[in-house]
C-alpha cells in the first residue's frame, strides 16, 4: 500500500490539483505554505487565560481583565490573530461548505498546542466541539468545530467526545449581537448531554473556529466545571482583536 500510494500522489496531484484559497498556488493543501507562515502564524504574546493581544513581557501572566473578573475557563490557545486574510478562510469553513480548511486549521491549532505544551504534561484528556443547535445544523449540515475537532484529536492523540455538550436554546449568533448583550445572550444555552462522570477530574479542551467576545466559552466551562471538570481550555483556531 505504500508503494502503491506513492504511485498514486503524483498521478492525483496532476489530474485533481487543489488550490490555495488565498493566492491560488497549486498545490495539496488548501492554503499553502508561503500563505501559512506568512499569514496564519502568531507571533503575537497574548494573554494564557483569554488569549487577548498583551505586551511582550506580560505573555506569562493574566491580562488585567481575566484577573479582574475571572472566566470559568483556565486557559486558551489561539493558532492565529483574526483579520484579513484569515477572517476569509473562516467565513468559507463556516459559511461555504469548505471543509477541505477544518483540518488545516486543526494542524495549526495542533502547532500551536504543541509550542505551549511541548513536555505534552498540559494536554487536555479529552477534547469536545462547541455544539451548534438543531435548526442551524441543518441550515448548514455540518458544524465546523467539530469538523477541527476531528482531526485535531487524531493530532493529538486525545479522546474526542463529539456529543458531550448541546445547544438547548437556539440564541442569535453572538457575531450580529450587540457586545454588552452577549454574555446575556448564550445564558443557559448549553447543558451536558452525556454522563458527568467522565468528566470528574478531567481536563477538558473545548473546540472552536472562532473566540470573540469569550461569552460563549466562559458558558460552556461553567457548565462543564459544574459537572466536574477539573480544568477547561479553550483551542480555538483564531482570536479577534479585543473591540470586535
Amino acid at each position: 500500500m505504500p508503494l502503491l500510494a506513492a504511485l498514486l500522489d503524483p498521478l492525483l496531484d496532476r489530474l485533481l490539483p487543489s488550490s490555495c484559497v488565498l493566492c491560488g498556488a497549486l498545490g495539496r493543501e488548501p492554503v499553502c505554505p508561503a500563505c501559512s507562515r506568512a499569514h496564519a502564524g502568531d507571533a503575537q504574546a497574548r494573554c494564557p487565560c483569554c488569549a487577548n493581544p498583551v505586551g511582550n513581557q506580560d505573555g506569562a501572566r493574566r491580562c488585567g481583565a481575566c484577573v479582574a473578573d475571572p472566566p470559568a475557563f483556565d486557559a486558551t490557545v489561539a493558532a492565529c490573530g483574526y483579520g484579513a486574510p484569515v477572517d476569509r478562510l473562516v467565513l468559507q469553513l463556516k459559511f461555504g461548505s469548505r471543509l477541505a480548511l477544518a483540518p488545516w486549521m486543526a494542524n495549526r491549532l495542533r502547532d500551536a498546542v504543541l509550542a505551549r505544551s511541548p513536555d505534552l504534561r498540559d494536554l487536555p484528556d479529552l477534547l469536545c466541539p462547541v455544539p451548534l443547535g438543531p435548526r442551524r445544523l441543518v441550515e448548514r449540515g455540518y458544524n465546523q468545530a467539530l469538523e477541527m475537532a476531528r482531526p485535531l484529536s487524531a493530532a493529538l492523540g486525545i479522546p474526542l467526545a463529539p456529543r458531550l455538550l448541546e445547544r438547548r436554546v437556539e440564541t442569535a449568533a453572538q457575531s450580529g449581537v450587540a457586545p454588552g448583550e452577549r454574555r446575556r445572550n448564550v445564558q443557559g444555552a448549553f447543558a451536558l448531554a452525556d454522563d458527568p462522570a467522565m468528566l470528574q477530574g478531567q481536563h477538558v479542551g473545548v473546540v472552536d473556529d472562532v473566540m470573540t467576545s469569550g461569552h460563549t466559552l466562559d458558558e460552556l466551562a461553567g457548565v462543564l466545571k459544574r459537572a466536574g471538570a477539573a480544568r477547561v481550555t479553550n483551542l480555538v483556531f483564531a482570536r479577534t482583536p479585543p473591540h470586535v
